[in-house]
């Protein structure tokens, strides 16, 4: 089993799956600081001043006027908390608009290359039918089945 585990890890996809998550992490970092940081700001200063990540409606519960947001959260009271929400979306499109322009410059670059005449690299070709009913009757052949 442990093998198999090895083999499973050593495939490139996993190790291509494995980067690209870390990258987004990173990524996620980087446009949650952009957000906060540099976008919510100037939507304030628009707004008059007000923060924009902290805006939200009392629903039910006491919370002292003009309380944060987690102050009104840790009180218990429910709370509809309209800012936050703004601002994940907002997160949610920078993120979206990134991964679209990365995906049209690979697609430009694989473009170019197939203008040029260069082999695009295929993908490996898997094992056939045959093949994956034979490795299966051997494991059944091996374990007494």
């Amino acid at each position: 089993m442990i093998k198999e585990f090895r083999n499973f890890i050593a495939k490139g996809n996993v190790m291509d799956l494995a980067v690209g998550i870390i990258i987004g992490a990173a990524f996620t970092a980087i446009v949650q600081s952009l957000v906060h940081d540099l976008i919510n700001p100037v939507i304030g200063l628009i707004l008059g001043g007000i923060d924009f990540t902290s805006m939200y409606i009392v629903l039910s519960g006491d919370v002292p006027p003009g309380s944060s947001l987690e102050i009104a959260r840790e009180s218990g009271a429910a709370v509809f908390a309209y800012g936050a929400f703004l601002t994940a979306v907002i997160n949610f499109l920078i993120i979206a608009w990134v991964v679209f322009l990365l995906v049209k410059a690979v697609n430009r670059i694989k473009d170019a290359a197939v203008e040029k005449g260069e082999p695009v690299p295929a993908a490996p070709k898997g094992p056939t039918q045959e093949q994956l009913l034979t490795d299966i009757r051997d494991l059944l052949k091996t374990r007494g089945v």
